[in-house]
């Protein structure tokens, strides 16, 4: 699995909201979540892509993510650049 930098995703859990319904977990690509005692855990919150499908399916508005802002987008952009750069500007939740 591709890994990002550690530390720079945007993906925030809020336990008290989670209603323990598993959507986040059935639709995360990169099993960034379980669901543990009726509640959802993050296994993994640096294999997030920041995609925003768990967001997206919260019904309970327990999951912020900023889609397309940080590490994940960079590595795509800088593989796709040719540059191989995380980011492309200084700016960025991954900024050197």
């Amino acid at each position: 699995m591709l890994r990002y930098l550690p530390g720079v995703v945007t993906l925030q859990l809020d336990p008290d909201k989670c209603i323990g319904c598993s959507l986040c977990a059935t639709v995360c690509p990169h099993a960034v979540f379980s669901v543990e005692d009726g509640k959802a855990r993050m296994m993994d919150r640096d294999a997030c892509m920041e995609c925003g499908a768990c967001a997206r399916n919260c019904p309970a508005d327990a999951i912020e993510v900023r889609p397309g802002v940080g590490c994940a987008t960079g590595v795509l952009l800088g593989g796709l650049s040719g540059s191989g750069d995380c980011c492309t500007d200084s700016s960025g939740p991954c900024a050197k």
